[in-house]
């Protein structure tokens, strides 16, 4: 059987064909899944699909159409698939529920210490032969407060490193992670979150109740001077509120790794084109601001695992099991 797959990045493709090789053979497309590009699925009873997809019921049908039965994710994250539709379409789907959580976890250190200590504005500086420091101090982190929203694998990975800080660590969750509470985590209410913490780092899902989990209410609550990095989810901001905020020259610095409307933007060169979106336009523009392009999980041990758990679900779907990565279960197969 030949799979399709959409959205692979250059550094992805000969990882996934080594992969398959012996089990299915695969055909490798760097467009991604979206209303223009579903008919090329035509004839595929597989097809995987990349974070930035888009499968909503237009796409959804477009599929169901041309013969697809089963989609394999290769995300974690699913709030892109409107699974009420699948379901009712018959269409099996398959996600990724876990893969390396370091990855996550040190990327978003990364960008929290890239805007702390101004690396971005520095790097600049100095390919121009410019060395002086004005502008470039940042703070220590030892002694200051850290707050971790969502403690589940990537955000105890965040804790640990945290923890090697010296930080004071705070967390809000629905359920409390033991490994956090044994390294001196407290839990607390969000909003009390919000207003000690000097490090806010996100890591929950995008799920109609975290929509806008960092909203007016909660930008407002926290420190003028905090670090807010996101590697989670972009819709967990309101990014049009956020901006308003650095306008008003709030926060020592802002790491984002997502973007709520990246859909479209994100993974593709847009440098000879007008970007339209003006929110994310004026993001780009703050000095204290530092925005990657969905990148944190991109490591070569992390899209191993994304892509060994991809072939697994397919190899499942095809022998007619199941696992705790199917997120619509599979249909009685023909």
């Amino acid at each position: 059987m030949e799979i399709l797959a959409f959205g692979v990045q250059s550094d992805e493709k000969p990882l996934i064909e080594k992969a398959f090789e012996g089990h299915h053979d695969i055909r490798c497309l760097d467009v991604f899944l979206n209303e223009d590009t579903a008919p090329i699925a035509t004839g595929y009873e597989i097809i995987s699909s990349s974070v930035n997809a888009t499968l909503d019921n237009h796409v959804l049908q477009t599929l169901a159409a041309g013969g697809t039965q089963m989609i394999a994710q290769r995300s974690t994250g699913f709030n892109n698939i409107d699974l009420q539709v699948a379901e009712r379409l018959g269409l099996t789907v398959a996600r990724v529920s876990s893969y390396s959580p370091y990855s996550v976890a040190e990327f978003a250190w990364t960008l929290a210490m890239a805007v702390n200590r101004r690396i971005v504005r520095a790097s600049n500086r100095t390919r121009d032969f410019d060395f002086r420091l004005d502008g470039l101090m940042g703070r220590d982190l030892r002694g200051r407060t850290v707050g971790v929203l969502g403690t589940g694998k990537i955000g105890e990975a965040f804790t640990r490193i945290a923890h090697g800080f010296g930080m004071k660590l705070l967390g809000w969750d629905a359920v409390r992670n033991p490994a956090c509470v044994e390294l001196g985590m407290t839990y607390v209410e969000k909003e009390q979150l919000f207003a000690e913490a000097d490090l806010i780092s996100l890591h929950v899902p995008l799920l109609p109740s975290t929509q806008h989990l960092i909203g007016a209410a909660a930008l407002r609550t926290m420190k003028d001077d905090a670090i807010l990095v996101n590697s989670s989810r972009g819709g967990l901001i309101d990014t049009d509120v956020l901006v308003a905020e650095l306008r008003a020259g709030r926060f020592t610095g802002v790491g984002l790794d997502v973007y709520e409307a990246e859909a479209g933007l994100f993974f593709l060169d847009k440098s000879l084109e007008v970007v339209e979106d003006d929110t994310l336009a004026r993001l780009v523009t703050f000095p204290n601001v530092v925005v990657t392009s969905h990148q944190a999980y991109y490591t070569a041990d992390a899209v191993g695992q994304i892509i060994d758990t991809t072939l697994r679900n397919v190899l499942d779907y095809t022998a007619g099991r199941r696992s705790e990565n199917f997120l619509v279960p599979a249909s009685a197969r023909t």
